[in-house]
């Protein structure tokens, strides 16, 4: 089989002919037909992510096709189902093995390149916005990098719970798209200030969704109301903020991390009954997924640099051909 492989951090990506994996007790092996790009590909190909995997590696955490084979004691899913599941990294490739606390059978409306984009988008939105800032019907949600996957995900999570949704994009076109899948105001931060407008609008944020850091977070702190709550969930504008404790203690507000990866040792239940609620939404029509382009597996490399630079929208797949 095919797969893409990094072999050294920071270097071009190649695909090339490797082994077949073999399927293991509690695992299903699927035949690949589209795998979702994320942020944290771009991260994992030059050594900076949590996860480090031995040289040479397949990237990829995201993955939709059919089981061709499924491991001994496998109760989730079975021979001819198609599945979405995700992975610490090996997407990349024409066959994956998943363990079956990770593989998640679709509904039959939803086909392989929407599912690749599903999991870790929609997962992190629901994550953040559910377990960690415990989010309420009525409240006003602030969502930043709101045109990317996982922020458009939270546009749309955030509707669905019940939320006044600001988000913000920094060209207005991007803005556009949010308010396309749901976002009740847009704010084009190229151009407007994140706290003005917030104040503007709906007079402060309860929940601020933060996949971006840097300024937007800044500029959160300056427009969180009272018991607020900031969900960290990554650093895409590539500064990591420092948090001034006085305006927590002032606004009695909190910041709080989401690492979704994490979940899948330390929670599987709890990941298992919030994709498969996010699944049931999306089949009755209330989450659809965005996604901008579709490329082949030789071109991840080019896949990767579309998200650092910033000319995607949504989510951006890869497919194998199958």
């Amino acid at each position: 089989m095919r797969a893409v492989l990094c072999k050294a951090w920071g270097e071009p990506l190649v695909v090339e002919e490797v082994p077949s994996p073999a399927v293991r007790p509690g695992t299903v092996k699927v035949r690949v037909e589209a795998s979702g790009v994320n942020f944290a590909d771009t991260l994992i190909v030059q050594g900076k992510y949590q996860v480090k995997p031995d040289l040479p590696f397949t990237p990829g955490i995201e993955v939709a096709g059919t089981v061709v084979e499924a491991g001994d004691g496998v109760t989730v899913a079975k021979t001819g189902d198609r599945v979405m599941g995700f992975l610490p990294f090996g997407a990349f490739a024409e066959e994956v093995v998943v363990p079956e606390d990770h593989a998640y059978v679709l509904p039959d409306s939803m086909d392989a390149v929407s599912a690749a984009a599903f999991p870790v988008a929609y997962g992190t939105a629901h994550g953040a916005l559910e377990w960690r800032g415990r989010l309420k019907r009525g409240e006003v949600l602030l969502v930043h990098g709101a045109a990317g996957g996982v922020g458009l995900a939270a546009v749309e999570v955030g509707k669905v719970m019940g939320a006044t949704v600001i988000a913000t994009a920094g060209s207005p076109e991007k803005v556009a798209m949010a308010m396309e899948h749901g976002a009740d105001y847009g704010i084009d931060y190229s151009r407007e200030s994140i706290r003005d407008r917030v104040k503007e609008l709906t007079g402060g944020a309860d929940v601020v969704f933060d996949p971006v850091g840097g300024d937007a977070f800044d500029q959160s702190l300056r427009c969180i109301n009272w018991e607020g709550r900031i969900i960290i969930v990554g650093f895409a504008s590539g500064r990591i903020p420092q948090i001034p404790a006085n305006i927590l203690l002032v606004k009695n507000c909190a910041v709080l991390g989401l690492y979704w990866g994490a979940y899948s040792d330390r929670d599987p239940a709890t990941k298992r009954t919030s994709l498969e609620l996010l699944l049931k939404w999306q089949a009755e029509g209330k989450l659809k997924p965005h996604v901008s382009h579709v490329m082949p597996m030789e071109r991840a490399a080019e896949a990767l640099a579309m998200l650092t630079e910033r000319k995607s929208t949504g989510k951006v797949v890869l497919t194998t051909g199958a």
